[in-house]
């Protein structure tokens, strides 16, 4: 019978010799003793329990093989609400909720009670329905390429109480067809260069649908700018996250497109991150 912290222990080699942070190791073993209501750090000496340390075997082996651990687990944590993720969606990173904030702030000034607001590729559904939480008054529209993606974010939704209307179709099509018009639209579209390389994990397991944005990552942002005088009302918000050097770029195409003020955000790491668009 093994403790929980011999547990934190077994892999700690096979971690390094496959460059994963050994703090993965950890968190998967806290998350999987949360699970079961068992406190990690006053229990690190006390043998392990029995299903917890079969699951995290099994789990360890296949974040091992490059799974990412919220895969294995089945979920992941963003805004402070636990989402369900599989691989037809893309997993929420943490610079993702430094948007959410941003437009939150926005939507705080505006003190309007019936704005109308669209998370254009939503995956799993976590931008739309964090935002809903947190402003409830929001009509919250949402809409996926992937219906497979859908799926997995309406059970989001379900899970977690919030009332999103979600529409299958590429890009900003399904609100087109519908004839909706926006005040704020919201989108964290693919934005990395079909020919970057990135880490195996990443482009083995999570659909290249949500990750790559053509040769030089800015086809869906081109896209959106193409098509979005047709559902924006005047005085209208887009707020986007983009890839860490594509400030330049992405301003210009903005600024060509819209008479607009545009503003770049830094996340915390110090990377411009989040693009603002206010219309005129």
């Amino acid at each position: 019978m093994s403790s929980y912290n011999d547990l934190l222990h077994i892999y700690k080699k096979d971690f390094e010799q496959k460059d994963i942070p050994i703090s993965t190791i950890k968190a998967f073993l806290f998350e999987l003793c949360t699970e079961k209501d068992i406190d990690l750090y006053t229990n690190l000496d006390n043998d392990a329990d029995k299903e917890i340390e079969d699951k995290f075997h099994k789990g360890i082996a296949k974040i091992l093989d490059g799974m990412p651990m919220n895969y294995v687990l089945g979920y992941c944590w963003f805004y402070g609400y636990q989402f369900i993720v599989n691989e037809d969606v893309l997993i929420p990173r943490y610079e993702t909720e430094e948007l959410v904030l941003q437009v939150l702030k926005k939507i705080d000034a505006l003190d309007r009670k019936d704005i109308v607001l669209a998370d254009v590729g939503t995956g799993s559904g976590a931008i739309a329905i964090s935002l809903k939480k947190e402003a409830p008054e929001l009509k919250v529209y949402a809409s996926d390429i992937s219906k497979e993606a859908l799926e997995v974010a309406k059970k989001n939704a379900e899970k977690l109480d919030a009332e999103v209307e979600f529409m299958a179709g590429d890009m900003l099509k399904p609100l087109i067809e519908r004839n909706i018009k926006l005040d704020f639209l919201v989108s964290n579209p693919p934005y990395i260069p079909s020919e970057e390389t990135m880490e195996h994990s990443v482009v083995d397991y999570e659909p290249h649908v949500a990750l790559f944005g053509g040769k030089d990552g800015l086809k869906f942002y081109q896209s959106i700018i193409n098509d979005a005088p047709k559902i924006l009302n005047k005085g209208a918000y887009m707020a986007f996250e983009i890839g860490y050097n594509q400030k330049e770029a992405l301003s210009d195409l903005f600024a060509q497109a819209f008479d607009a003020d545009i503003d770049v955000i830094k996340d915390i790491n110090g990377k411009d991150r989040i693009l603002m668009v206010k219309l005129h």
